[in-house]
């Protein structure tokens, strides 16, 4: 984007927008519910619920060619190595190509791909959850219900079933175990003149995850306390994988604008801070079979057993999708934390127009983006 159309985009309603929030709250809500009218119309609700079981589903998925390709939002091209290595052990005669990409790339390149008539992927499990209404409004999108649908939560599936949410993932700030007594509590901590030149932070303006954090942190606290922030020499990086890398490396005491487990083992050198009272941030990733998929039967095969019990108790965070897995002692479950803002990012990943303003806000505040892409380049057709 050009200064010019910058600068016109903040002179022609960033004010009135990003006034805290106000504004463009109310955008945003009337923005989602006249995308979600359409969406219910004529959509079939998908059926009962899956009956076969993990492993009668694996052998159809195996006659039907034994093939299956996930595009997955993700910082870095091994993020889900353990998701792949945990699948293949369970069915290993499957297989099983899992590209990782940033949800912001993967959405325009299955775009590109429908234009094409080129798909490859099977499976979409993406951050940016504003697709799959558009996708499911196209008709892109297969209504299937999952096993265990119905012990979803409600936030966490689509009600006609064209997707689901598959992990439920949270963005707040971390520090190392070793700042001992003196570790930031709440976000009002991180301004403290005493932490400057020691904070690292994924880009607001590069991830729309990150960027609904820093836009929770702007409504509760002020611009003031987002220009002391701007003041402290944050080391910023693209990939949220970056602040939780830069503290677990010694480089950073604090990271900003990352995941990382809320239940973490007494041998973790981090803490994931959520403070009563102060904004955090967590979604449900969502995943869809495309309708177009080439290996359908595979592909409810990847949703059902990420929805399963087995897997769902494996979260790494301690937070899981569906209502009857319980929460590690000390933690709820992810839909009682209101500071969470569950329902709240939906509806501003739905509302692109605001979502560029803040962006674009945010880099006045703390320059332009820069680095390559920290998964790479896949390319038009990973996976083909």
């Amino acid at each position: 984007m050009s200064s010019f159309s910058r600068r016109r985009v903040l002179t022609t309603g960033a004010g009135a927008a990003l006034g805290l929030g106000v504004t463009a709250a109310n955008a945003t809500s009337a923005s989602a519910s006249a995308q979600a009218t359409p969406a219910v119309a004529g959509h079939s609700s998908g059926g009962p619920e899956e009956t076969r079981t993990l492993d009668e589903l694996y052998r159809d998925a195996v006659r039907e060619g034994g093939r299956l390709v996930i595009y997955s939002g993700g910082d870095t091209p091994t993020q889900q190595d353990g998701i792949k290595a945990a699948f293949k052990a369970r069915f290993p005669d499957i297989d099983l190509t899992l590209v990782v990409d940033y949800s912001k790339y993967h959405d325009v390149r299955v775009d590109n791909q429908f234009a094409t008539d080129t798909l490859v992927a099977d499976v979409v499990q993406l951050q940016t959850l504003q697709d799959f209404d558009r996708w499911k409004r196209q008709g892109r999108l297969l209504h299937y219900k999952p096993a265990g649908f119905s012990k979803l939560h409600s936030s966490f599936r689509d009600p006609q079933a064209a997707w689901v949410a598959v992990a439920a993932i949270a963005f707040s700030f971390l520090h190392s175990t070793a700042v001992g007594s003196d570790a930031p509590r709440d976000p009002r901590d991180l301004v403290d003149p005493k932490w400057k030149g020691r904070i690292a932070s994924s880009y607001p303006h590069d991830d729309d995850a990150v960027l609904y954090l820093y836009t929770l942190y702007a409504q509760k606290y002020g611009w003031q306390w987002v220009a002391k922030l701007a003041a402290q020499d944050v080391r910023f990086a693209r990939g949220s994988n970056t602040p939780r890398d830069a503290v677990n490396a010694g480089l950073k005491p604090i990271g900003i604008g990352t995941a990382d487990s809320a239940v973490p083992a007494s041998s973790s050198s981090t803490r994931f801070v959520i403070a009563d009272g102060h904004p955090f941030m967590a979604w449900g990733q969502r995943a869809a079979v495309l309708k177009q998929a080439g290996n359908p039967t595979a592909a409810k095969l990847y949703l059902n057993w990420q929805l399963s019990a087995e897997s769902q108790k494996n979260s790494f965070n301690g937070w899981s999708v569906r209502t009857d897995i319980a929460t590690p002692a000390g933690l709820k479950p992810i839909w009682e934390y209101p500071n969470a803002h569950i329902d709240g990012f939906p509806e501003f990943m739905a509302d692109r127009a605001a979502v560029e303003r803040w962006k674009q806000t945010f880099a006045l505040y703390f320059g332009e983006v820069k680095g390559d892409p920290t998964p790479g380049w896949p390319g038009l057709h990973p996976g083909a």
